[in-house]
C-alpha cells in the first residue's frame, strides 16, 4: 500500500472514530452529581436537610448576586464576550495563558467530552475505586473498558496499580480530592503517572474540590506542556451549582479535541458574571475553607465520639461506615427528612455526607443516632482486592 493510500486509510479511520463518539455524544444523557442524587431522592420534602450533593450551603457570595441580578437583565442577548473575558481572568489566577482554558456549563462537560476524545474500544478509561462515576457512565457510550482500581490505603489513587491495570489506557481519571473519600493524592504520584503513562494517553486531574484542601495543584504539569487536562468548577466552593459554571484547563490542543463535542455553546451569562465576580472576591476562598474546615471537624470529631470510623477528608464531605447496609441507612436518615449521599458497591457500609451547615449537621447527628440506636448492626471491612479484580 502506498503512502497516500496508508494516510487514505488512516484518515478514514479517524473519521469513523470521531462520528462514533459524537453520535454517542448526542445520545448520552451527562451523568453529573444532580443526577445521581436524584437517582436516590427523586422527592426532597420543603424544610429537609439536604447533605446529598456535596452542594455549598452557603451559595453564591453577595457580590455574585448582585452581579447576577445586574446581568439577568441583559437576558434576552448571548453576550458571548463575557465567556473570554472570564477565560482570561481565570488564566491570570492560575498563572496561565487564555489559551490555555476553556470555560463550560460545569466541569462535567470537559469530563464528559474528554472520555469521547481519548477513549475508544481499544483505548481504556482508568479510575478509581471507589471514584466519582460520570466518566465511567460516559465510556459505556464509547465501548472503552473501564478499569476501576481500589484506592491505597491512605485513600490515594493507586497510580502504580493504574498504570499496570492499563497499559492501553486513553484516559486516567484522578480526582483530588477525591469523590466520594474527599481524600487527597500527592502531587508526587500524579507526576509519576504522567512521567510511565502510556504513549497517547492522557491524565485529567478533577480538581473540583481543592479549594476545601491542602492538595497541590496540578496546573503546573499543564504549564510544563504534558499530557493532562486539569478540572476546575464554580459549584463547590464558590457556591454555584445550580449557575453552572466550570472550566478545563489544558494544551490548546488538548482543548481543541474536547471542543469537537460542544465546547462552543453559550453560556448563561448569568454564570459568566457570578463567576467573574467570585473571582474578584478577596479572602472568599479562605473563609469558605475555613467554615467547611471547622464545621466538617466538629462533626468528624463527634463521629469519634460515638465510634465510627470515616475518611481523612480534606474537602466539602466524607464517607462514614454505618457498620450496616447503606441502603438501610440512607432510607432511615430520609425517613427523618436528612437525605444523605449514596453508596459506592465497593464499600457496601459506607455512605457519603456532604458537610452543610453548622446547623445541618446537628441535625444530621441527631437522625444518626436516632437510625443507629434502632437498626440491627453487621460488622465490615472494605474488600482486598488483586489486579484480576480490576475490570468492571
Amino acid at each position: 500500500m502506498g503512502n497516500h493510500e496508508s494516510r487514505a486509510g488512516n484518515s478514514r479511520r479517524a473519521f469513523l472514530q470521531i462520528s462514533a463518539a459524537a453520535t454517542a455524544a448526542m445520545a448520552l444523557r451527562f451523568v453529573s452529581e444532580a443526577t445521581l442524587a436524584a437517582q436516590e431522592h427523586k422527592i426532597i420534602p420543603a424544610g429537609a436537610i439536604r447533605i446529598d450533593a456535596n452542594e455549598n450551603p452557603l451559595g453564591p457570595c453577595e457580590t455574585a448576586r448582585k452581579a447576577v441580578m445586574e446581568e439577568a437583565a441583559q437576558g434576552g442577548r448571548y453576550n458571548y464576550w463575557l465567556k473570554d473575558e472570564l477565560a482570561a481572568d481565570l488564566a491570570a489566577t492560575l498563572g496561565v495563558k487564555k489559551e490555555n482554558v476553556a470555560m463550560f456549563a460545569g466541569s462535567g462537560e470537559p469530563l464528559h467530552y474528554s472520555v469521547f476524545a481519548f477513549t475508544s474500544p481499544s483505548r481504556s478509561y482508568v479510575t478509581a475505586d471507589p471514584g466519582y462515576e460520570a466518566g465511567m457512565r460516559a465510556s459505556s457510550y464509547t465501548g472503552a473498558r473501564i478499569i476501576k482500581v481500589p484506592l491505597t490505603k491512605t485513600y490515594g489513587h493507586d497510580v502504580k496499580a493504574m498504570l499496570a491495570a492499563a497499559p492501553d489506557a486513553g484516559l486516567f481519571y484522578l480526582c483530588t480530592p477525591n469523590n466520594p473519600t474527599g481524600t487527597v493524592t500527592p502531587h508526587a504520584d500524579i507526576e509519576a503517572l504522567v512521567a510511565n503513562k502510556p504513549k497517547g494517553s492522557v491524565v485529567m486531574v478533577d480538581e473540583a474540590y481543592i479549594h476545601f484542601s491542602e492538595a497541590v495543584t496540578a496546573i503546573d504539569l499543564v504549564k510544563a506542556g504534558a499530557d493532562v487536562v486539569v478540572l476546575r468548577t464554580f459549584s463547590k466552593i464558590y457556591g454555584m451549582a445550580g449557575l453552572r459554571c466550570g472550566a478545563a484547563i489544558a494544551r490548546p490542543d488538548l482543548l481543541e479535541k474536547l471542543g469537537c463535542y460542544g465546547g462552543g455553546n453559550p453560556m448563561p451569562i448569568t454564570a459568566l458574571a457570578a463567576a467573574s465576580a467570585s473571582l474578584k472576591h478577596s479572602g472568599l476562598v479562605a473563609d469558605r475553607k475555613q467554615i467547611n474546615s471547622s464545621t466538617r471537624q466538629k462533626t468528624l470529631e463527634w463521629l469519634d465520639r460515638q465510634g465510627y470510623s470515616y475518611t481523612p477528608s480534606q474537602a466539602n464531605f466524607f464517607m462514614v461506615d454505618a457498620k450496616r447496609p447503606a441502603k438501610e441507612t440512607i432510607d432511615a436518615m430520609a425517613a427523618r427528612k436528612v437525605f444523605i449521599g449514596r453508596a459506592w458497591p465497593v464499600w457496601p457500609t459506607h455512605v457519603r455526607v456532604t458537610v452543610g451547615t453548622q446547623a445541618e449537621m446537628e441535625e444530621f447527628q441527631a437522625a444518626w443516632q436516632q437510625v443507629m440506636s434502632g437498626a440491627k448492626t453487621v460488622g465490615y471491612m472494605p474488600p482486598t482486592k488483586t489486579s484480576s479484580d480490576y475490570l468492571s
